[in-house]
């Protein structure tokens, strides 16, 4: 007599790439799947959005389109999760088309204190600098906002991060190193120049 529950696959004790090829066919695998990127996709959508309620719907779009298509999914030598992050790049790319909204990443003090630890000089002194720092960071372009985003609250990896952004590595190197130029740059501008831009309406 066959035993059914011998054939039973915990899932949680799956790989990605073992999940993934499961997940084409099983619902219940795409379910540990998306156990194991909800809260990270959540939080890559709400620091794009600064909206919660935004964030979730966008967040459930995310593994609505990731489920619908995952039978297509074929590896090409970068994780999963890079495919999800890329899914919701888009959605969140055409989100704020839609609702005609700036392009403003909800950074916070965290990207701060990682940019002191990350950068080869020290950016910030003091609780003011870093005030400083992060008025710095949200003037950048939304490409450079997202790279350091990727990098320091999702902590992923270049590689990952070009797949993400439609970049290659030795590009996302390299866009790394002109953002920190940059906001040094900026940082060493000081809060004279930050007043004028106030003044003459050029303030982001």
């Amino acid at each position: 007599m066959k035993n059914f529950f011998s054939r039973r696959v915990n899932h949680e004790e799956l790989d990605d790439r073992e999940l993934v090829a499961l997940a084409k066919e099983d619902a219940e695998a795409f379910g540990e799947l998306y156990a194991r990127y909800v809260k990270k996709m959540y939080s890559y959508v709400y620091h794009r959005t600064g909206n919660s309620q935004d964030a979730e719907d966008l967040t459930a779009k995310v593994f609505s389109r990731a489920y619908a298509h995952i039978g297509k999914y074929v590896e090409r030598g970068v994780p999963v999760q890079a495919w999800l992050y890329r899914i919701a790049h888009n959605l969140v790319a055409n989100w704020h088309r839609d609702q005609s909204r700036r392009k403003i990443i909800a950074l916070d003090d965290y990207v701060a204190r990682s940019l002191q630890t990350e950068a080869p000089e020290r950016l910030a002194e003091d609780q003011e600098e870093r005030d400083q720092l992060l008025a710095a960071v949200r003037r950048l372009p939304e490409d450079r906002q997202q790279l350091l985003l990727l990098k320091f609250i999702e902590q992923l990896p270049n590689a990952e991060i070009g797949e993400i952004m439609g970049r290659t590595e030795g590009a996302i190197k390299s866009l790394y190193h002109r953002t920190l130029l940059a906001l040094r740059e900026d940082m060493q501008r000081g809060p004279e120049a930050i007043q004028q831009r106030r003044l003459d309406g050029t303030e982001v």
